[in-house]
């Protein structure tokens, strides 16, 4: 009788130290996470809600309240609840303003601007006007960044209204079938934040909930191929740009054992250094030969499209037309390379056209659609 009950008591000591161990595991886990900065991408649809949020995390106005959309891609640095974040910002997925070949470019940028990955996409959208490009976010966000990266991924959603707590978390999870339907492409994970970025009653929540996803992936940051691209590309620049500094770091440093010494020197040095380091790094991420690259082709495929096109017009008026026209075409096609891309890429059904529907055509879209043949 004794050896039993020593057997279960036993049995119950060991379930408390292990429950013990793993509490210590994911906090160590959670603390380690704490200590470096959170490279955050923060990806929108389409609208302002990508803009909002970057001002929610930032505490501060990074963007105007009327921003809809940006052409380049952008990197922000500051604080959320205490902790160092980096909030990197690329053109909306379905911004109708800029050309295909720009888009890509500016994709490319944003992921040097992040390199070597982000520990979290943070994919905004706007609680009151969700669209049919809203759920193919997703899919395109997986052929964009890298078929895992859903899994490094969590939803915020843009909040203007009187609900508040568990009544704002129920209508999403129970009362609105489409935010159900919507947060459940992202594994359930989401986060309700307002629009009024001086509202920071919530940025504590926010930052726990993205440490514990970064916890739950061993503290990795989220890496693809052409992440990994990306970060050759930066590193090679960076050293291109460090030769060409060479003569004017050495000057620099010449002047300062002139004028400093010991631990002065030591400082001024390190000081300087850090700076040119910061000042390079910059530059590297936001041209180098992989987002040249990218460019060039647009461009590229522009002219083909536009002299062929040119040719055809041109061909009205009998060959010396098809030449003159060509040429034109060629120009034009080339400053315009992107426009010719979408094009291309529409035929193709790559993307959504960029229309807002109602609640009213989804339903119907969704229930009454007819079948494929």
């Amino acid at each position: 009788m004794e050896l039993v009950l020593l057997t279960v008591v036993s049995s119950i000591y060991l379930k408390k130290v292990i429950c013990n161990m793993k509490i210590k595991c994911a906090s160590k886990c959670i603390f380690a996470a704490s200590s470096t900065e959170l490279r955050l991408m923060v990806v929108g649809s389409s609208g302002p809600s990508q803009f909002l949020l970057t001002n929610a995390i930032l505490g501060r106005q990074e963007f105007p309240k009327d921003v809809t959309s940006i052409s380049g891609s952008m990197k922000s640095t500051g604080e959320l609840a205490g902790r160092r974040v980096v909030v990197i910002n690329a053109p909306n997925i379905y911004d109708k303003d800029i050309s295909q070949a720009k888009r890509k470019m500016e994709l490319r940028r944003s992921k040097c601007l992040c390199i070597p990955g982000p520990h979290a996409f943070l994919v905004a959208f706007d609680m009151e006007d969700i669209s049919l490009n809203d759920f193919n976010t997703a899919r395109l966000m997986k052929e964009r960044f890298g078929r895992q990266c859903l899994r490094h991924s969590m939803v915020l959603l843009a909040y203007e209204g009187n609900l508040e707590g568990a009544a704002l978390e129920d209508r999403v999870r129970k009362r609105d079938w489409y935010l159900r339907e919507l947060i459940e492409k992202y594994s359930g994970r989401f986060h309700i934040f307002m629009k009024n970025w001086r509202d920071r009653s919530q940025e504590r929540e926010l930052l726990q909930k993205i440490e514990w996803m970064v916890a739950s992936l061993a503290g990795a940051c989220f890496s693809s191929t052409t992440f990994q691209k990306a970060e050759d590309s930066v590193m090679k620049e960076e050293k291109r740009l460090r030769k060409q500094k060479a003569a004017e770091i050495e000057k620099a440093w010449d002047e300062m054992e002139k004028q400093y010494v010991e631990e002065d020197l030591f400082f001024q040095k390190d000081a300087y250094t850090a700076n040119i380091s910061a000042e390079i790094r910059a530059k590297a991420e936001i041209d180098n030969s992989w987002v040249r690259t990218s460019l060039a082709r647009g461009l590229g495929t522009g002219f083909v499209v536009g002299a062929v096109l040119g040719a055809l017009v041109g061909s009205i008026e009998g060959p010396g037309g098809m030449v003159l026209y060509g040429f034109i075409g060629g120009a034009v096609g080339g400053s315009g390379g992107g426009t010719a891309q979408v094009a291309i890429d529409h035929i193709e059904n790559r993307v959504a056209p960029p229309a807002r529907l109602n609640f009213n055509s989804i339903f119907i879209n969704r229930f009454f659609a007819a079948p494929r043949t």
